[in-house]
């Protein structure tokens, strides 16, 4: 009887402190998973002086121009210690077109100098470049000329493409060519809030091809530098941006329009660059979903026409963006027909609440590892962005940084969202 007490009453300590996790469950990803976080120039370098929207700033008197932004500029090797601090092993940035090529024919070497200079800050504490060589800003010049609405741009465009693929190259191993292009045509030429505020549906037309024709022939260029330094092959990507788009009633103009924005805004570019064999990877930004409840047959109306006042019951960042997490693995589980890895190049969110800001990227990444786990190969995640920054027509207002700026000062602090997902960072698991 002695002997029988004991043993249980072992068994019971033994029982009662051992680790649980009770409900709590972990989902893990890959070991050589990319993490970090995002810029782009002009959101945060400051005084980027020849660039077209720093001539829009100061035409169109923006209540919150650029200016110094975060002088990231000069302040990108503090940055990037606070990425490494952060476990960050990849960043996304994107070199300024307007500060490489500051006049037509004319290639600034100091520019030059200076990216190299970030490349190898970056290299020096174990964090891979992504490079982005257009990220909505264009040198005044070549805006001058008649910008992505010249069938010329190309031509200019390719010339910047050769000269900084031909310095970086062994420096480099991710190219995005064009950031968001249906986004920058949308605002630029259908909205008109963006440089040149012209409305043309017949320019937007001429955008969508010279931009698409223009990552095809920066793809093979790339390639082409690549193979005559004899150096390993790079991966060349755009960042597309792409909504789940939902109909706000199920009326036939509802769907109808949901198709068409669907196919046109998520798809058409993908579906064109993977005809031309010119993607090695697809590129992935998303930030939210989008409402369609159209009014009328136009064929502009389907296609852009906003809800109006849509009631959707789902908590919103702080520019009115609904949160959904699951339309990041729904869009996931369709690209993977084209049998091409996927990076998610942005997802965030702005907001002055850090607590949502944690949720947010939890969520998201758990709904990307659910698609993982459905056999999309996911390459990596990086959230928009690694600083609070200049948000375009929206001004500084918009808090999307896992680290805070304050303006007055150029401080910067480590917000409570970024150590949770410095976390998951080091480890490459996550609580579900």
């Amino acid at each position: 009887m002695k002997a029988g007490v004991v043993y249980y009453g072992l068994l019971y300590f033994y029982w009662l402190f051992q680790p649980r996790c009770y409900n709590i469950a972990m989902v893990s990803f890959p070991k050589n998973f990319y993490w970090g976080a995002a810029t782009s120039a002009h959101q945060v370098e400051g005084n980027n002086s020849n660039s077209d929207w720093w001539d829009f700033e100061a035409r169109k008197a923006l209540k919150f121009p650029s200016l110094d932004a975060c002088r990231h500029y000069e302040l990108f090797r503090q940055d990037f210690d606070i990425a490494k601090e952060l476990n960050h092993n990849a960043h996304r940035f994107s070199i300024e077109w307007a500060r490489i090529q500051p006049k037509a024919g004319e290639f600034s070497q100091e520019a030059i100098e200076h990216y190299r200079q970030v490349l190898d800050a970056l290299r020096e504490r174990g964090i891979e470049p992504v490079v982005t060589l257009h990220h909505f800003t264009n040198p005044l010049w070549f805006s001058e000329l008649g910008g992505w609405a010249n069938h010329a741009s190309q031509k200019y465009f390719l010339n910047y493409v050769e000269k900084v693929a031909t310095a970086f190259a062994d420096k480099v191993r991710f190219w995005v060519t064009i950031n968001e292009p249906m986004v920058y045509l949308y605002h630029s030429y259908i909205l008109a809030t963006w440089p040149p505020q012209e409305k043309s549906y017949k320019k937007a037309g001429l955008l969508l091809k010279n931009l698409g024709d223009a990552h095809i022939k920066a793809y093979r260029l790339i390639h082409k530098i690549y193979k005559e330094k004899k150096l390993d092959s790079c991966y060349v990507s755009i960042a597309q941006n792409v909504q789940f788009f939902v109909r706000g009633t199920p009326t036939l103009k509802n769907s109808i329009a949901l198709f068409l924005r669907d196919r046109v805004f998520n798809f058409a570019l993908i579906n064109k660059f993977v005809r031309h064999n010119a993607l090695d990877f697809i590129g992935i930004n998303y930030y939210t979903r989008g409402i369609v409840d159209v009014e009328g047959w136009l064929i502009r109306v389907l296609l852009y026409d906003a809800a109006k006042n849509p009631r959707t019951g789902l908590p919103k960042n702080s520019l009115g963006w609904d949160i959904f997490p699951d339309g990041l693995h729904n869009l996931l589980m369709r690209f993977k027909k084209y049998r091409l890895p996927v990076f998610i190049l942005e997802n965030g969110i702005c907001t002055d609440d850090d607590s949502l800001r944690w949720e947010y990227i939890r969520q998201h990444l758990l709904s990307l590892n659910r698609a993982m786990r459905k056999g999309v190969e996911v390459w990596g995640y990086i959230y928009w962005s690694l600083l609070d920054n200049f948000e375009w027509d929206k001004g500084f207002a918009p808090r999307f940084g896992l680290v805070d700026i304050d303006y007055n000062n150029q401080q910067r602090t480590i917000r409570e969202s970024a150590r949770k997902f410095a976390e998951v960072c080091r480890t490459g698991n996550l609580d579900s």
